[in-house]
């Protein structure tokens, strides 16, 4: 599976490098669970041409990917720096440290901090002012395609029906 989007494939690429995830390979435990120091996180270089102002230096580590490659969450850091980002998939994050001051051609410039959510839709274009320092979790999302998203929520109801699975275990 491919993130739509030549920067967003090697983005994505690079997320699956850095956490040494090889395509094919799925996860066979239904909970996993680990640990992610700052020091863990590795140099993940912000496109060159999206700098406005500064040199941002940003550095991630992947923390998990479904096993159908749509999904998948990070934490993120980043120094101080002005820069564009366009997003090529859904991602929402949760600010943990630091704050941003972020802005688009529709928005006028917010600042948000610690504890914040914000959702960048597929197709967004923002820009990023990062003050001092911040570091993020982020949840990414790909889009599909309308007819699968129904195909696939079809499929898990009658898997819960056939399975026989507790209401009060279904996240649905």
């Amino acid at each position: 599976m491919q993130v739509p989007g030549k920067v967003g494939n090697e983005r994505y690429r690079m997320f699956l490098k850095s956490a040494n995830i090889q395509s094919g390979v799925q996860m066979l435990a239904l909970t996993e669970a680990g640990h992610c120091e700052v020091d863990d996180l590795k140099p993940s270089p912000i496109e060159p041409s999206w700098i406005i102002e500064g040199n941002p230096e940003a550095r991630s580590r992947l923390l998990s990917t479904s096993a159908c490659r749509t999904t998948w969450t990070l934490i993120w850091s980043c120094t101080q720096g002005k820069f564009n980002w366009y997003y090529d998939f859904d991602e929402t994050i949760v600010i943990l440290e630091g704050s941003i001051v972020v802005e688009s051609d529709v928005v006028p410039p917010k600042r948000y901090g610690a504890g914040d959510v914000i959702l960048f839709r597929t197709g967004t274009r923002a820009k990023w002012h990062v003050e001092d320092y911040v570091k993020k979790v982020a949840f990414c999302r790909l889009k599909n395609p309308l007819p699968f998203g129904f195909a696939i929520r079809v499929a898990n109801k009658l898997k819960s029906l056939i399975t026989s699975t507790p209401r009060s275990s279904r996240l649905t």
